[in-house]
């Protein structure tokens, strides 16, 4: 699984590490939420995979030094259900799918790849939604650098309720506060 993490990490220049983070980031929202190790370990699998479907990018739409046009977003929203696609035949890991689908719906609705609202989202995909936001937000993209530590927290405050499961969205705030020294993302 650490393999097809690093294959799709690869496609992307400025995303090395990203699956890993996410992964780490939800699965210590899903300790602090109380889930068991078990569950712990099993949104650790679906935050290490929650992007797989982005091994069917085109490269120079993933790595292209600014923003995307209207039209390659419409094609980079495709990755979650290729994601979840690629993972429902794993039979021993039958929720890993899970996260590659829902992991870019909102709380509000106005997600993709389905517009699930509030609970509808399994709360997996919730959990990785907001770890997946904290580490796009504090890594280096084609089209920006990092975002301050003050800016993100401001970012995760605003998109509570809209954005992000309020749950959750408190928690990763939690996990950023006790990180006095920015060492979260290292």
């Amino acid at each position: 699984m650490h393999t097809l993490a690093d294959a799709i990490d690869a496609k992307d220049a400025y995303t090395k590490g990203h699956s890993g983070r996410v992964a780490d980031y939800s699965r210590e929202i899903a300790k602090r939420y109380g889930y068991s190790s078990d569950r712990q370990e099993e949104i650790y699998m679906m935050g290490l995979l929650h992007a797989v479907g982005k091994i069917g990018e085109p490269d120079a739409v993933i790595n292209k030094p600014g923003r995307p046009t209207d039209e390659e977003f419409e094609k980079i929203k495709t990755h979650p259900g290729r994601g979840a696609r690629i993972l429902q035949n794993i039979e021993e890991m039958p929720k890993l799918a899970t996260g590659a689908r829902w992991h870019h719906e909102r709380f509000d609705g106005r997600g993709y790849p389905d517009g699930l609202v509030g609970e509808a989202i399994p709360e997996e995909a919730r959990i990785i939604a907001v770890a997946d936001a904290y580490d796009a937000m504090t890594s280096n993209r084609s089209y920006r650098g990092v975002i301050p530590q003050d800016v993100v927290k401001a970012e995760l405050e605003k998109g509570s309720g809209t954005q992000f499961d309020p749950r959750f969205a408190a928690i990763m705030l939690e996990i950023i506060k006790e990180d006095v020294d920015y060492k979260l993302h290292e």
